[in-house]
């Protein structure tokens, strides 16, 4: 038994603010009449991707750029949310 892992206080995940920008660009066999409402369209579309490769899509473009904010420069609201995830016992 290892004595040193019992005696580590258990390990809190720090989490921060951050700005995400993603460009997809790929092609995507669908029905027609999912392209009329933009915003089923962007979810059907998300879904799709995070499925991963098939015969229906096809990547052609992926870029991703993730940068930590100064939670001075988030939204009041999400620096409520960021303070009350902090406190949170789930965190823990």
């Amino acid at each position: 038994m290892n004595h040193d892992l019992e005696c580590q206080p258990p390990t809190v995940p720090e989490v921060g603010v951050y700005e995400c920008e993603i460009h997809l660009k790929f092609r995507l066999i669908e029905e027609k009449d999912a392209l009329n409402d933009r915003d089923r369209l962007l979810e059907l579309l998300i879904d799709a991707f995070t499925c991963g490769t098939d015969e229906y899509l096809e990547p052609i473009q992926i870029e991703v750029a993730a940068n930590e904010l100064s939670e001075t420069e988030a939204s009041p609201q999400m620096r409520r949310r960021l303070i009350r995830l902090r406190n949170s016992k789930d965190l823990a």
